[in-house]
């Protein structure tokens, strides 16, 4: 009995197997497959496949600055692959050994698993209604690893096959999607025009089918650039708002290309909407408001803006965009006249940011605010900090190559400045007499002794406060007497203030009193050391520093002369600072003895004083240059100021000059080249030609020497000719080398 029970029981289990069968058209074996397929295969599939997008979705960084791509993912052109693949309904040639190396992969295991296993094609016809499914997740998952063609024959393989499966209007815009990926965006659009404006679909179609029609249609016209067509579709795509992270996206494009085309009124209409929109996930609703300030009008509207932009603050929720907020209420303030709100929200947007590219705008809004207050080296500083911070991926960004060229001038204007106080400094000290020169130093040696003095008593103080911390030294409060050190926050806080004014901001770490420097007994004694053997408390030390040599003292003068003179320029020429450019050529003037310096410093303080509305001062220095240079170019153009030079006329020394060492160049004669040039610079200093003769030198040396004295020969060519064409060609070349 017990065996004929067992026997009927295998019998069974063999009937079912066989009833199963993926050839066999039965009710059983289409609902086994089919519940197996959707519940086991493709449900893990999906699983993996959505934790690839939450994936993308979390790593994907927008860059609200730039118009946001429709489909918030960047591809790889150089890992585009297109394997060959036959037949997508049986030659899968997978290797099963393979390990998923992502979701999608593993999805596509998952896909591909469903198909081979629990298809039913049978007679031609597919029998399993989860297949096309399948297919769907196969192609999507080669889509997200960027196997384009691959993806195309599995959303063709359904559209062929299963014409009427519910997802055949999906399979037709992820396929629509794919040719714009591989750049043919025409049968893109062909396809999805036909799949919005047949009469039959318009009735079918939800609205989440049309959502994704509508956005992948605005993707192929933005790849023609038929920007009033992106516009139609973005509009569309961000009306029903089904999928709320897509539409808000779209209708937040749409507003940027409103804003690229100067149509504001439009922008600022799609900005409100977006801002005010219940359904819209709350980084683009912050954007939103963001964007509005950008494209707001300049009028009594910015009250309005500000006091929405605290509000926005005020909400701890929006603490990751601090940043953003805090520079453009800066931006508000600045467009109002308020300088000092503006410098404090940009500073708080500082504070508040991690992210460098927001950190360029704030220091470049610092920058601007305080070159327009003419504190250039300040503005200088901020400007280096935009720099240092910019990665290679926006370097070549047109606002970037602007501060670059700007900061150029600063750079000089820096250098100069510093020259400038530097050797007034020294040949202050030269001038004076021996008595006075002891009494100055022997002043600094005291100031400097008081200095250190201070900063021994302040390490002895921290060795002491540093036992009493360890030591679990308590402060009495009547609130708090009796409580742990850390739980009173009176002494607390007390000894966070006084620790961070000692030892400043310190690691966690072990050693972490020698981390930075050495200990406080170590740098005691150093002290001690210092004051009782080392000579910079003695006057000898600093009196043995004072030039002596009349030679370097008048390379000092002349250094100085030449840092005036440019100083001058720079503030006449790239800064338009008239007064500024008064004080350093009238000062150059009074200390001058170089005389070929007097003609060009009289007509640039014609310029200047002419330029300042002062006719007296621009009358004297222009009959000054008629007198004594009546000859002159600056004497001609002063003269006949509306007429153009006669292009006829001789051609000057210098220009024959520059023509003799450029056929010598072009003869590859380098070396003379560049000796020729070094010989007669001395005659070029003020000819308009120089930067010509300096750049032919510097290629001349490229020809016949190491490629760092190459660099080095440009690297001078751009810096001191930085707004000059021969400056820019060098920096060029300088990229190119690179």
């Amino acid at each position: 009995m017990k065996k004929l029970s067992q026997i009927i029981a295998y019998a069974g289990v063999i009937g079912v197997t066989l009833s199963c069968s993926t050839q066999k058209n039965t009710v059983v074996s289409r609902n086994f497959h089919a519940l197996t397929t959707k519940f086991n295969v493709l449900f893990n599939g999906e699983q993996a496949f959505e934790k690839g997008l939450n994936d993308i979705n979390n790593n994907y960084q927008d860059n609200f600055y730039k118009r946001l791509s429709i489909e918030p993912i960047s591809f790889d052109d150089r890992k585009v692959a297109a394997p060959k693949f036959n037949n997508p309904g049986s030659n899968f040639n997978k290797n099963q050994d393979k390990k998923p190396e992502t979701p999608f992969d593993r999805a596509e295991e998952k896909a591909v698993k469903a198909i081979q296993k629990h298809s039913m094609n049978i007679n031609g016809y597919e029998k399993n209604s989860q297949i096309d499914d399948a297919y769907l997740l196969l192609g999507k998952s080669r889509y997200y690893t960027q196997r384009f063609i691959p993806a195309l024959e599995a959303f063709n393989y359904i559209i062929a096959n299963y014409p009427n499966a519910s997802l055949i209007a999906e399979t037709k815009i992820w396929r629509a999607k794919t040719n714009v990926r591989i750049e043919n965006e025409g049968l893109a659009i062909e396809s999805l025009k036909f799949l919005l404006e047949n009469e039959e679909n318009e009735a079918v179609l939800s609205d989440r089918i049309k959502e994704q029609a509508h956005t992948a249609m605005a993707m192929a016209y933005e790849k023609t650039d038929t920007i009033q067509k992106v516009i139609e579709h973005l509009t569309k795509g961000s009306q029903t708002f089904v999928n709320k992270e897509q539409s808000a996206r779209n209708m937040f494009i749409l507003g940027q290309i409103y804003s690229e085309l100067d149509r504001k009124d439009s922008a600022r209409m799609v900005f409100q909407k977006l801002a005010s929109h219940k359904k819209a996930p709350n980084n683009y609703k912050v954007h939103a408001s963001i964007e509005l300030a950008k494209n707001a009008k300049k009028d009594s509207t910015d009250v309005l803006l500000i006091s929405k932009f605290r509000k926005l603050i005020k909400n701890i929720d929006n603490r990751a965009y601090y940043d953003q907020l805090f520079y453009q209420l800066g931006n508000l303030y600045r467009d109002r006249g308020n300088t000092e709100k503006a410098i404090q929200y940009y500073e708080k947007s500082l504070e508040t940011s991690k992210n460098n590219y927001q950190k360029t705008y704030s220091y470049e809004g610092l920058g601007n605010l305080y070159f327009n207050k003419q504190n250039y080296v300040l503005a200088g500083t901020y400007y280096d900090s935009v720099l240092n911070i910019t990665s290679e991926e926006f370097e070549n960004e047109k606002r970037i190559r602007r501060i670059k060229r700007k900061n150029k001038g600063l750079t000089s204007l820096r250098a100069y400045e510093s020259l400038i106080k530097e050797n007034d400094s020294i040949l202050n000290l030269v001038s004076m007499s021996k008595e006075e020169q002891t009494s100055y130093f022997e002043e600094y040696i005291e100031k400097i002794k008081k200095e250190d003095e201070e900063r021994r008593q302040q390490l002895l103080n921290s060795q002491n406060f540093g036992s009493q911390f360890g030591g679990g030294l308590s402060f009495n409060t009547n609130k708090n007497k009796g409580k742990w050190y850390f739980y009173n926050t009176q002494s607390k806080a007390f000894g966070e203030a006084e620790f961070e004014r000692i030892w400043g901001n310190r690691a966690l770490e072990d050693n972490w009193r020698n981390s930075d420097k050495a200990s406080a007994k170590e740098t005691e004694e150093s002290i001690v050391n210092t004051e009782e053997n080392q000579s910079r408390y003695k006057v000898e030390t600093y009196l043995a520093t004072i030039p002596t040599n009349a030679k370097e003292i008048e390379k000092l003068k002349e250094d100085r002369a030449d840092a005036l003179y440019k100083l001058g320029l720079i503030y006449k020429e790239q800064f338009t600072n008239y007064p500024e450019a008064l004080k350093n050529l009238d000062r150059l003037l009074t200390l001058n003895k170089n005389k070929q310096l007097d003609l060009p410093i009289h007509y640039h303080l014609y310029q200047v004083y002419k330029n300042n509305d002062n006719e007296e001062k621009a009358e004297e220095n222009k009959n000054y240059i008629i007198t004594n240079y009546p000859n002159s170019q600056f004497a001609k153009i002063i003269k006949n100021p509306n007429d153009k030079l006669n292009e006829n006329e001789e051609i000057s020394e210098v220009q024959k000059k520059y023509k003799e060492f450029y056929y010598l160049y072009k003869a590859k004669k380098y070396e003379e080249t560049v000796n020729q040039i070094n010989n007669y610079n001395s005659s070029i200093v003020n000819s308009d030609l120089i930067a010509k003769f300096a750049l032919l030198k510097a290629l001349a040396i490229g020809k016949y020497k190491s490629k760092e004295e190459y660099k080095k020969s440009l690297e001078f060519v751009a810096f001191k000719f930085a707004n000059r064409e021969e400056g820019e060609k060098a920096e060029e070349i300088i990229k190119l080398l690179k």
